[in-house]
Protein backbone atom coordinates (compact mmCIF):
# COMPACT_ATOMS: atom_id res chain seq x y z
CA UNK A 1 0.00 0.00 0.00
CA UNK A 2 1.29 3.28 -1.32
CA UNK A 3 0.38 6.93 -0.10
CA UNK A 4 0.66 7.71 -3.73
CA UNK A 5 -1.14 5.05 -5.27
CA UNK A 6 -3.90 7.08 -6.15
CA UNK A 7 -1.74 10.64 -7.10
CA UNK A 8 -1.58 11.71 -10.14
CA UNK A 9 1.54 12.24 -11.75
CA UNK A 10 2.47 15.63 -13.09
CA UNK A 11 5.06 16.07 -15.62
CA UNK A 12 7.32 19.13 -16.43
CA UNK A 13 9.21 17.84 -19.00
CA UNK A 14 10.20 13.86 -20.21
CA UNK A 15 12.84 13.92 -17.67
CA UNK A 16 11.27 15.19 -14.57
CA UNK A 17 7.99 14.29 -12.90
CA UNK A 18 6.69 14.83 -9.51
CA UNK A 19 2.86 13.42 -7.91
CA UNK A 20 0.26 16.11 -7.08
CA UNK A 21 -0.55 16.39 -3.94
CA UNK A 22 -1.81 13.54 -1.61
CA UNK A 23 -4.99 13.75 0.76
CA UNK A 24 -4.36 12.15 3.78
CA UNK A 25 -7.87 11.89 5.35
CA UNK A 26 -8.55 11.83 9.20
CA UNK A 27 -8.73 8.13 9.91
CA UNK A 28 -12.58 7.59 11.97
CA UNK A 29 -11.95 5.52 15.30
CA UNK A 30 -12.98 1.99 15.14
CA UNK A 31 -13.18 -0.59 17.73
CA UNK A 32 -10.50 -2.47 16.27
CA UNK A 33 -7.83 0.30 16.67
CA UNK A 34 -5.02 -0.70 18.90
CA UNK A 35 -3.91 2.11 21.70
CA UNK A 36 -0.11 1.66 23.13
CA UNK A 37 1.95 3.87 25.62
CA UNK A 38 5.37 4.33 24.71
CA UNK A 39 7.25 3.92 27.57
CA UNK A 40 11.06 5.01 25.73
CA UNK A 41 11.23 6.87 22.43
CA UNK A 42 9.88 4.85 19.80
CA UNK A 43 10.51 5.18 15.93
CA UNK A 44 7.37 5.20 13.93
CA UNK A 45 8.79 3.02 11.05
CA UNK A 46 9.23 0.70 13.50
CA UNK A 47 5.56 1.01 14.77
CA UNK A 48 3.95 0.46 11.58
CA UNK A 49 6.85 -2.66 11.04
CA UNK A 50 5.67 -4.71 14.07
CA UNK A 51 1.60 -3.64 13.56
CA UNK A 52 1.50 -3.37 9.79
CA UNK A 53 4.72 -5.39 8.62
CA UNK A 54 5.78 -2.57 6.47
CA UNK A 55 8.13 0.10 8.00
CA UNK A 56 6.94 2.44 4.87
CA UNK A 57 3.52 3.03 6.62
CA UNK A 58 5.13 4.87 9.27
CA UNK A 59 3.39 7.89 7.87
CA UNK A 60 -0.15 6.15 9.31
CA UNK A 61 0.56 6.41 12.08
CA UNK A 62 1.76 9.68 12.10
CA UNK A 63 -1.56 11.49 10.42
CA UNK A 64 -3.58 9.76 13.18
CA UNK A 65 -2.07 11.24 15.61
CA UNK A 66 -1.42 14.53 14.67
CA UNK A 67 1.97 13.91 15.23
CA UNK A 68 5.02 16.65 14.21
CA UNK A 69 6.85 16.73 11.01
CA UNK A 70 9.80 16.00 10.88
CA UNK A 71 10.18 13.83 12.96
CA UNK A 72 9.83 9.88 12.44
CA UNK A 73 10.13 9.25 16.62
CA UNK A 74 7.17 9.17 19.39
CA UNK A 75 8.52 10.92 22.98
CA UNK A 76 8.26 8.73 26.05
CA UNK A 77 4.84 8.47 27.34
CA UNK A 78 2.59 9.22 24.38
CA UNK A 79 -0.33 7.06 24.13
CA UNK A 80 -0.60 6.22 20.08
CA UNK A 81 -3.90 5.18 18.49
CA UNK A 82 -2.87 2.28 15.61
CA UNK A 83 -5.57 1.66 13.37
CA UNK A 84 -6.30 -1.40 11.33
CA UNK A 85 -4.33 -1.80 7.89
CA UNK A 86 -7.15 -2.43 6.30
CA UNK A 87 -9.32 0.35 6.25
CA UNK A 88 -6.57 2.99 5.07
CA UNK A 89 -6.04 2.35 1.62
CA UNK A 90 -9.99 2.58 0.80
CA UNK A 91 -10.04 6.00 2.82
CA UNK A 92 -7.49 7.63 0.83
CA UNK A 93 -9.09 5.93 -2.35
CA UNK A 94 -12.29 7.86 -1.74
CA UNK A 95 -10.80 11.48 -0.71
CA UNK A 96 -8.36 11.07 -3.72
CA UNK A 97 -10.72 9.84 -6.53
CA UNK A 98 -13.39 12.08 -5.43
CA UNK A 99 -11.14 15.57 -5.88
Amino acid sequence: MSRYSTANILKRTAEQRRFSTIIVPPVPKSEFDTYIETTSPERLDKLANSFYGDASLWWIIAACNKLKMGSIYVPSYTIIRIPPKENIQRIINQVNQSR
